[in-house]
């Protein structure tokens, strides 16, 4: 049985957007592994750092290329517990992932929703690991702000 597996990485991904949820965030996380290692976490912060562009996806790829000393993670994989924006999905073009995992869809502002090729034509992308609870936690976190 191999240890690191997507649920592995997923959980520590859903770690992180607990991280966010506690803080008042949005709760979607983040991990960038390269060779079965975390090379970088990161969840969203767009509320602590007054930043639209403040996204788990965009901390954990600026983490990850200054880990690497690289603009380019073509040997990496980003664990994500939410679709990525159509931004996010922009941003792993240009560094070049070489896989994307995500948990659940985001059907109003999912990079899914555009017809046209937005990651690399190289990315391998996964979809729906753990969707679950990705899901449950953004759902928890949207109820609770409607209160």
């Amino acid at each position: 049985m191999e240890l690191y597996t997507d649920e592995y990485f997923m959980r520590e991904a859903i770690k992180e957007a607990g991280k966010a949820l506690d803080s008042g965030e949005v709760p979607v996380g983040a991990v960038v592994v390269c060779m079965n290692r975390i090379i970088a976490r990161a969840h969203n912060q767009t509320e602590k750092l007054t930043d639209a562009t403040a996204h788990a996806e965009m901390l954990a790829i600026t983490a990850a290329s200054n880990h690497l000393g690289s603009k380019y993670l073509n040997e990496c994989t980003l664990y994500v517990t939410l679709e990525p924006c159509v931004m996010c999905a922009g941003a792993l073009h240009w560094v070049q992932l070489h896989k994307l995992v995500f948990g659940a869809s985001d059907v109003q502002r999912g990079f899914t929703l555009v017809n046209a090729p937005l990651l690399h034509p190289k990315t391998e992308l996964v979809r729906g690991v753990k969707a679950d609870e990705s899901k449950s936690l953004i759902d928890s976190f949207f109820k609770e702000l409607r209160k």
